[in-house]
């Protein structure tokens, strides 16, 4: 066996340096993603789904018909019809990269609003610094085109792939504590939703909210999708700035809960890369510099970039294998390889679109802030994917997304340590994901945007193809999850999490009766929620799904062992550090491992 677990780790070394040579050589943008939506019979029988093909409970989401608007026009045909008729109606985004089954519309007699056509540009003034755009909009292209006119975004998400609506539906954000904070919400100061209305209505009513004047625009601005479709947005700009950025890497985490509070009073950019396992933390010095600094940076994030799939399945088999024969070491050894070479190539930070020749790393913001290059088709050497495309064997895992109140972060943090020391590998195989990345989120205006200044912590982590299947440290993992959200009172990230993250969260928020208000007159009858919303809003019970190994996908809290995986080992038990928790564990007759 030992033999057999060298040359895994020898496999895994060349996978790593492959990767490595392929990233600087022939690195390009090849198999675009698939539509999220794929209908049987032109525009019907459809079934849509997210990024990964898989919501967390691995149910398959049906609607009868898809409509492709591309004007505002179009849209409210789409709904006073559906209205009219009663129907469910739900809105999908270009990618769906949202985790949760909010793009899941009620019923098969139901009806998919795409928003993949509604993609342009309706207004600029410079003057105003505002952009007007179509909520169908990606990232990617509302930062070209701000940039023409010199005008950017400050702050974004840092994947470009996400569309306007999508990132207000789900409250998606950057990093920092300044001006507004990261979300992209709060740089809305106007938009146009379309929601249901009576037979004196023409069975729609077309609002337009404004910031200032209108208090609904707290609740669309981060909607969850259940207020109507958002047809347009506009966003208070800023002149094109440039950035600096540094990488600064520490062998010592001990220090990291004070320090973590510090470091975005610092930076107005900054983010940090925990490696806990490796007890590393990795620093981004990232803040303002004059226009009139040299430097032409350019931000091509690795893990966004296409990978030969060839490369893909080879990482996920070991991965898998690990996982098989119990081998921590494996995944230790492979977290520390993925640290090691996205280190060594600065993270795909390049100092003139090129090459990398050392921090500082001074560019544009709008080359800076985002990035997403394995979602544009191109040719190359090796046929490649972005890594999580479901037509290859790669990446599957799952995403805990929350954010923590600055008063409550040292603490958190330091009881995640004390996890660690009870089992040093444990989080090995977080590292394979590139850690956990800890950003920095203000509180917002928005009735479901967060109430306290603090840090959101995302921690990605491997799932089975098997949903029956435990994973190694399962209980880890678990008590992480539980400890963050119940003890800590964290706030869930509505585009991320399995549903045990969700329970009881609506009511973590101090304006969530606000939302409800304007939930009930934009749509009474519950046309655009489905069963998940409504469970997440505290509108209905079983959010919570309590059958055999339900606790393994993060779809319950263990009660009984049957939840877990007790043929295999794995028991109910309470938290080590967290003793409220209950988590699968695995056991043996003699002690716990």
């Amino acid at each position: 066996m030992t033999m057999y677990k060298s040359k895994c780790c020898f496999l895994l070394l060349i996978s790593y340096y492959l990767l490595q040579w392929y990233c600087t050589t022939v690195t390009c943008n090849c198999v675009a993603p698939e539509d999220p939506i794929k209908c049987s019979s032109g525009n019907s029988n459809c079934i849509i789904t997210n990024s990964q093909e898989s919501f967390p409970d691995r149910s398959i989401c049906r609607a009868a018909d898809v409509v492709y608007p591309t004007t505002e026009a179009e849209i409210i045909s789409a709904v006073s019809t559906a209205t009219m008729k009663k129907r469910k109606i739900k809105v999908a985004t270009r990618y769906s990269h949202s985790v949760p089954k909010l793009v899941c519309p009620d019923g098969e007699d139901s009806l998919v609003i795409s928003t993949k056509k509604l993609n342009e540009v309706l207004k600029v003034d410079k003057e105003a610094k505002t952009i007007t755009v179509q909520s169908g909009m990606t990232l990617k292209r509302l930062i070209k085109e701000a940039a023409k006119y010199k005008l950017v975004l400050p702050h974004t998400p840092y994947w470009w792939g996400l569309t306007v609506g999508g990132m207000l539906g789900t409250g998606a954000h950057g990093s920092s504590w300044w001006l507004k904070g990261s979300a992209v919400h709060d740089y809305v100061v106007e938009l146009r939703i379309i929601s249901p209305g009576g037979d004196e209505d023409g069975y729609y009513k077309n609002r337009t909210l404004k910031e200032g004047d209108d208090d609904d625009l707290n609740a669309a601005k981060v909607s969850l999708g259940v207020l109507g479709v958002i047809s347009q947005v506009t966003f208070k700009l800023e002149p094109l700035f440039k950035r600096s950025i540094t990488l600064e890497e520490t062998n010592d985490d001990s220090g990291l809960g004070e320090e973590a509070l510090n470091f975005g009073k610092k930076h107005e950019f900054g983010d940090i890369t925990w490696y806990p396992s490796q007890h590393k933390v990795m620093y981004r010095i990232d803040d303002r510099v004059p226009s009139t600094t040299p430097g032409n940076g350019v931000n091509n994030y690795l893990p966004f970039q296409s990978i030969a799939a060839s490369l893909l399945v080879a990482s996920r088999k070991i991965e898998e294998l690990a996982e098989a024969i119990n081998y921590a070491d494996l995944k230790c050894f492979g977290g520390k390889a993925v640290s090691a070479t996205l280190k060594g190539m600065a993270f795909g930070l390049t100092n003139n679109g090129k090459n990398f020749k050392g921090y500082p790393v001074i560019g544009y913001q709008n080359k800076l802030q985002a990035s997403g290059g394995c979602l544009t088709p191109g040719s190359c050497l090796l046929k490649s994917y972005c890594p999580w495309d479901p037509r290859i064997d790669g990446e599957y895992f799952f995403i805990q997304g929350f954010s923590i109140g600055i008063s409550k972060v040292k603490n958190f943090i330091q009881d995640v340590q004390k996890l660690v020391e009870l089992e040093p590998k444990s989080l090995c195989g977080l590292d394979m994901y590139n850690g956990i990345l800890m950003r920095y989120v203000s509180a917002s205006t928005a009735y479901l945007g967060k109430d306290e200044d603090g840090i959101d912590f995302d921690i990605p982590f491997y799932r089975s193809k098997d949903p029956m299947a435990p994973r190694m440290f399962e209980d880890i993992l678990e008590e992480t999850e539980q400890m963050a959200m119940f003890k800590y009172r964290g706030m869930p990230h509505w585009g991320k999490n399995r549903n045990v993250a969700f329970e009881g969260a609506i009511k973590k928020y101090k304006d969530n009766e606000k939302f409800l208000d304007v939930k009930q007159r934009y749509d009474p009858s519950g046309l655009f929620s489905n069963d998940w919303t409504d469970q997440v809003l505290g509108l209905k019970e079983g959010l919570s799904i309590y059958k055999e190994g339900c606790a393994l996908e993060g779809l319950c809290i263990c009660s009984e062992d049957i939840h877990c995986s007790p043929k295999k080992g794995y028991f109910c038990k309470p938290g080590r550090v967290y003793k409220e928790a209950k988590v699968c564990r695995k056991v043996k007759s003699i002690g716990i491992i």
